[in-house]
């Protein structure tokens, strides 16, 4: 494998003027018009021969310049199309075409793209335009296309990592993960994955709801060496996840972050958020700008069900993980079949209104890691449609009163899901007509949903892209700035969508501080309350909370509105989901490790799993390291 480049182009007539590796695809570049226009078949054959990915492009000298190009797109693609941007990775000889409607753009049986890889050399890619504008998500797309030389350059040392010889009969097989972090508690997931030849990082993030050094993982340990990690896999943007994969930038990592397009985005802006919530709270960041956009130029983006090397003995899938946009589920192939773990992430086994359940069909599996947020015995969660019906109800006492009803939310998912919910609700006569606020990072990330709806719900999808996206509603009313709020807090009855989700920092911290004296008013939780975090020491009963006022001064703040919680809109699947997803699985796991609850949950589920299906379980502690192989 380490010269199959120059396998490759022995196949071919003398017309490849380079080639490289895109991670761990292989990208020949030609000199030659005619050859470019039509190879007669022979890429397809190599790619049957040698079993991966081959692309061909244009050589440099073949490339039209931009401005002629974007003339060429712009008599060629269709106005109704509505094209947005055009950006060019000259180095990689890119054009992305940024459009409001990409299916006008591909063209019949691909026919529009055609003609413009023809007429300009340069290779097409289609990219949605959020129906959403953010400033943020421009910037972090535009991170890509900035001095792409280096991207290229990155790609390539990728790809000869990932090539190089490995020769499984010169080393003794063995396969662990150590728990870095997430064993037992929930917050800073963080798992190391070793063979004797490859060292890759699960996740990254941090516990946000609590101080201290507990809050972050244990990049300390002995197994630990930041300069020894050949590959992060993210599965999802949420902080508990994410939050620390730009400090190991910072801290010198170079190498790829494996994540769904979805993610990129949404991990990057939450960073962002995470640094300018660290201002606002008067203390210094653990990274900065630079660092996200490090990460950012370091992505690797699969989609569901793609297939990709990243080491020489460990092969990736990531499938569904109905969490969250882009969460994923991902299958982990080691040593060519010796072993094949797949690491849950954070699921959910029921459809909602914005994803549908997480996958439970893999090629292998003999390990599976699992989430056990809600895996105690007494996590029944309610059906759906009940937890619908029991926040629309809450909101409706309230409104009747005269009140406000704030709802911290993740800004990510959980928000999205409650506004599908409310929308619908207002416009068939279920819930009073007053205005619905959105406040912190939702709308940002409203645009990001708008942006990738094949990864949405069937049904959100199909009204995305009939123009009846749910996010635009006229019900729906976007608070921006200090003076937006101000008119929120005095004026009347209403209901506040946002962040945090656990009253850690953010906007929903400040809805708190003026909505909590009036006994009229209520706040109700809709999402996971992590140990220690404000949100749940209100839900536990807390009646005097000493906070901050905008300019600076300390005051203690009576808490007299009503406190409600409502059980089962989560994104987190419920105990009963976890037990059929450890039962029905295809094919069903030798070992299950439970992982991301409180111990007594991740005990409790294990112990069930076991005496049920009969299925060993192991629940283990930060630091501890499983041998799987």
């Amino acid at each position: 494998m380490a010269d199959i480049l120059k396998d490759v182009q022995k196949e071919l007539p003398k017309v490849i003027s380079s080639a490289n590796f895109e991670g761990a695809n292989i990208v020949l570049y030609t000199d030659d018009m005619d050859f470019f226009k039509d190879n007669g078949g022979k890429i397809r054959e190599l790619v049957g021969k040698f079993k991966k990915r081959i692309e061909l492009r244009a050589d440099s000298k073949l490339l039209k310049d931009e401005e002629e190009t974007k003339k060429i797109i712009k008599e060629t693609v269709p106005e109704d199309a509505e094209v947005t941007n055009i950006l060019f990775d000259p180095q990689r000889g890119i054009v992305v075409i940024e459009a409001k409607r990409p299916g006008l753009v591909i063209g019949k049986e691909g026919s529009i793209l055609k003609d413009v890889k023809d007429q300009s050399f340069w290779i097409p890619q289609i990219q949605r335009s959020p129906a959403i504008q953010s400033k943020i998500t421009e910037s972090i797309r535009a991170v890509l296309y900035a001095n792409n030389n280096t991207r290229k350059r990155f790609l390539n040392s990728v790809g000869k990592k990932i090539y190089k010889e490995w020769n499984p009969d010169k080393t003794e097989e063995w396969i662990r993960v150590t728990f870095l972090g997430g064993g037992r508690q929930v917050g800073r997931s963080c798992i190391l994955l070793q063979t004797p030849g490859t060292k890759i990082l699960m996740d990254c993030g941090m516990n946000p709801a609590i101080k201290g050094r507990e809050r972050f993982p244990y990049l300390d340990a002995a197994e630990f060496k930041i300069n020894e990690l050949d590959a992060i896999i993210l599965s999802h943007a949420h902080l508990d996840h994410s939050a620390l994969v730009p400090y190991l930038f910072k801290m010198g990592y170079r190498g790829p972050v494996y994540m769904t397009a979805p993610t990129r985005d949404l991990a990057a802006i939450l960073a962002l958020d995470f640094i300018g919530v660290a201002y606002k709270q008067a203390t210094s960041p653990l990274y900065g700008s630079v660092d996200v956009k490090e990460m950012v130029k370091h992505t690797i983006c699969l989609d569901f069900n793609e297939v990709t090397d990243i080491a020489p003995d460990v092969r990736i899938t990531f499938y569904n993980a109905g969490h969250c946009l882009g969460s994923a589920i991902t299958h982990i192939n080691i040593g060519n079949g010796a072993h094949n773990l797949v690491y849950s992430g954070d699921i959910k086994y029921v459809n909602s209104r914005l994803l549908n359940r997480a996958n439970d069909k893999f090629p292998r599996m003999e390990t599976l890691i699992l989430e056990a947020t809600y895996g105690g015995r007494n996590n029944i969660l309610p059906p759906r449609r009940e937890a619908e019906e029991n926040l629309i109800r809450e909101i409706t006492e309230t409104i009747d009163k005269g009140g406000k009803i704030l709802i911290p939310e993740l800004g990510l998912g959980r928000a999205q899901e409650s506004m599908i919910i409310l929308e619908e609700a207002m416009r068939n006569g279920k819930m009073p007509k007053v205005p619905i606020y959105i406040d912190g990072m939702i709308w940002d990330m409203n645009g990001i949903h708008t942006a990738y709806p094949d990864f949405l719900h069937h049904q959100i999808k199909k009204d995305v892209f009939a123009n009846k996206n749910p996010f635009l509603s006229e019900v729906f009313q976007r608070v921006g700035s200090p003076t937006e709020r101000k008119a929120v807090v005095e004026g009347g009855p209403c209901v506040v969508l946002a962040t945090s989700g656990m009253l850690v920092g953010g906007a929903s911290v400040e809805y708190f501080r003026h909505f909590a004296q009036n006994k009229d008013n209520k706040i109700c939780f809709v999402c996971y309350q992590g140990a220690g975090s404000l949100g749940k020491q209100i839900q536990e009963g807390l009646k005097t909370v000493q906070m901050t006022t905008n300019d600076g001064k300390e005051e203690f703040v009576n808490v007299n509105l009503e406190v409600s919680t409502v059980e089962g809109l989560g994104a987190h699947a419920g105990r009963n989901e976890l037990m059929d997803y450890a039962n029905r699985t295809q094919p069903k796991a030798s070992k299950i490790i439970l992982n991301h609850g409180e111990q007594s949950r991740c005990l409790d589920l294990a112990s069930s799993i076991y005496k049920l299906h009969h299925i060993e379980t192991n629940v283990p502690k930060n630091l501890e390291t499983i041998r799987l192989r």
